[in-house]
């Protein structure tokens, strides 16, 4: 029987009030771990949700609980009607929050802080130029980095999401962390997840283990374990006398799913309980039939596997994450 309430709450007791809304599949960076290097398929943009559409779906989230919208991509601040579906969003109550590559920051932050928007989360994967040419297959960096600087000058609180991939950019481990010294910043260490044609190898990961050895040859005593939130991803660190912190968000070999709060919305109006998961529910074509998709959204909750979307072994079950969406079409 599916478990209807006021609040969005799975099979296992696990209550959701976080979504994240993917605006757009396309991104202007390649990067190596989210998008096939092919690229991926254009499609009609009738398959997508329009921002009418957008709000439509969000307002039916909030009034069954949601707290907090996160917009994502591809890359959200390339959707024409960017400006428009943010301040729409920031009139439902809830805390909206954003990440980006932030290549086009610059040219947003003053609709960006009229939303009333003081969180956002900036992809960033390394500190040498060359590097994240090498890693987007594209030259930004320059303009992203000074779009950080400005950033953390202009919002309260600034996360840095970095994918840690082994001999890929695992030796600037150290460099993020002491660039929380004179910045008031969150450096998050994302592990190195699978999906559809990003080749994912477990030896490509950098385990929690290796890294605690890195950090106790540099800092020794001087790392601080920091109080996580209920619901956080990552388990946070600072160094004694830095202004920023940082954290590692372990999804593979440390998840989180006993505190799951969390549902994505994509850009072509699926829901996914996971992100690991291949099951979706189409929410637009139902809301463009004029149907009520308040109960399809109970139920793909209701169907939320407890852990990882059904995936038991990531070595032993990439037939079904090799189903999963590349991570752009996901949105992050």
């Amino acid at each position: 029987m599916i478990r209807q309430s006021n609040h969005i709450t799975d099979a296992f007791g696990r209550k959701h009030d976080y979504l994240r809304i993917s605006l757009t599949d396309r991104c202007n960076l390649r990067c190596t771990y989210c998008m096939p290097e092919e690229g991926v398929a254009l499609r009609s943009k009738n398959e997508f949700m329009t921002s009418e559409e957008v709000i439509q779906i969000a307002s039916a989230f909030v009034s069954l609980g949601i707290k907090k919208i996160r917009l994502t991509g591809g890359e959200p601040l390339i959707k024409k009607d960017f400006n428009n579906i943010l301040h729409q969003l920031s009139r439902l109550g809830v805390e909206i929050s954003i990440t980006t590559n932030g290549i086009l920051l610059h040219k947003h932050f003053d609709s960006i802080l009229e939303a009333g928007v003081t969180k956002i989360n900036i992809s960033l994967d390394t500190l040498k130029r060359q590097k994240f040419n090498l890693i987007t297959r594209r030259d930004y960096f320059d303009l992203v980095y000074e779009n950080i600087q400005n950033s953390l000058l202009i919002f309260d609180e600034v996360k840095l999401n970095v994918v840690l991939i082994k001999g890929k950019n695992d030796n600037e481990l150290i460099d993020f962390i002491d660039f929380t010294k004179e910045n008031k910043v969150n450096i998050r260490f994302i592990e190195y997840m699978p999906f559809d044609g990003n080749n994912w190898r477990k030896e490509l990961t950098v385990t929690q283990s290796e890294i605690n050895n890195i950090l106790q040859l540099n800092y020794g005593n001087k790392i601080v374990k920091l109080l996580d939130d209920n619901h956080s991803t990552s388990r946070n660190f600072k160094i004694e006398k830095h202004l920023g912190t940082f954290g590692f968000i372990n999804t593979i070999t440390n998840p989180f799913c006993d505190s799951c709060n969390r549902i994505r919305l994509t850009a072509d109006g699926k829901l996914k309980n996971c992100l690991f998961s291949s099951n979706e529910m189409n929410l637009l074509y139902p809301l463009r039939s004029g149907k009520d998709i308040i109960p399809l959204i109970f139920k793909n909750i209701n169907e939320k596997f407890r852990n990882h979307g059904g995936i038991n072994s990531f070595e032993k079950d990439s037939h079904i994450y090799n189903k999963n969406r590349t991570m752009i079409a996901i949105g992050g």
